[in-house]
């Protein structure tokens, strides 16, 4: 009998070896239709509807990030600042009629919602602005 060796491969025959290709990548699947736009066909209400729920939402959620901005920041506080400008004389007479002008001012601030009252003072600024006008050409 003969004696056959074994070799270390295990096998005797020898089999055609075929590299193993990886498969061809598939295709990508289609993107799903658009989802239906409900309401289209709706009433008008329906739509200002969606929309005072949607500002209404957006005004919510303004709020509730003023809100944690003010926790982690501490509140605003808003300094309001006067100025005082100086009040300027535009009309041609100057300080002559000065002094019946700020008697009517002063009427006026004190009878604001009845100015009759202050009917004498009006007459007596006019009658200034009269005199003087012709002595200064206007």
């Amino acid at each position: 009998m003969a004696r056959r060796s074994r070799s270390s491969g295990g096998s005797s025959g020898s089999r055609p070896t075929t590299a193993r290709r990886p498969n061809p990548p598939q295709p990508a699947a289609p993107a799903p239709p658009p989802a239906p736009v409900h309401g289209a066909n709706g009433s008008m209400m329906g739509g200002f509807g969606a929309a005072v729920v949607d500002g209404l939402a957006f005004g919510t959620g303004g709020a509730v990030a003023h809100r944690a901005v003010d926790a982690v920041l501490g509140p605003r506080v808003v300094h309001h600042e006067t100025a005082a400008t100086p009040v300027q004389n535009t009309n041609n007479y100057g300080d002559v009629c000065g002094g019946q002008s700020k008697a009517l001012q002063d009427c006026l601030n004190n009878y604001g919602s009845d100015i009759s009252k202050c009917q004498f003072y009006m007459d007596m600024l006019q009658a200034c602005r009269r005199s003087y006008g012709a002595a200064l050409g206007a």
